[in-house]
């Protein structure tokens, strides 16, 4: 009696990769259609969480940093002798975050159209302005 080896054949293995790419080409533009909303949510979140550090620094030294000092003011104490004293810092536990797409987020000392601060993230483009997942998010300067 002749014994048949077990396991997969060539075609076996050839089919069961051809289901697993048309499942991935249904499947997969979803998952990074939420990537990238889950990124929009998070810069959403980190700004929201930047200006709460940065209005704490402003009730400890009685402004808000500059443009000079930026965002950077969060965890170093500022150079300025008359505000050195009162700064409590630092504001952030783990420094200064980038956006959820790598870039620094912009900060001015400047009025948004909401906020007194101007402070947001590019978004995923890297550039001012855009649409979708490229648009600006956060506290934008007045046009």
């Amino acid at each position: 009696m002749k014994q048949r080896a077990s396991g997969f054949t060539l075609l076996e293995m050839i089919v069961v990769l051809v289901i697993i790419g048309l499942i991935m080409g249904l499947v997969g533009p979803r998952l990074f259609s939420q990537a990238d909303k889950a990124k929009v949510q998070t810069a959403e979140t980190q700004v929201r969480m930047l200006k709460g550090a940065l209005e704490t620094m402003r009730l400890d030294i009685g402004r808000f940093p500059t443009e000079q000092e930026g965002l950077q003011a969060l965890v170093t104490k500022p150079a300025d002798e008359r505000v050195a004293p009162r700064w409590e810092g630092p504001y952030l536990d783990d420094g200064v975050p980038a956006d959820p797409w790598g870039n620094p987020y912009r900060y001015a000392p400047v009025a948004s159209d909401t906020q007194p601060i101007t402070l947001y993230s590019t978004g995923a483009n890297g550039e001012n302005g855009g649409e979708g997942y490229d648009a600006d998010v956060g506290y934008l300067p007045k046009p």
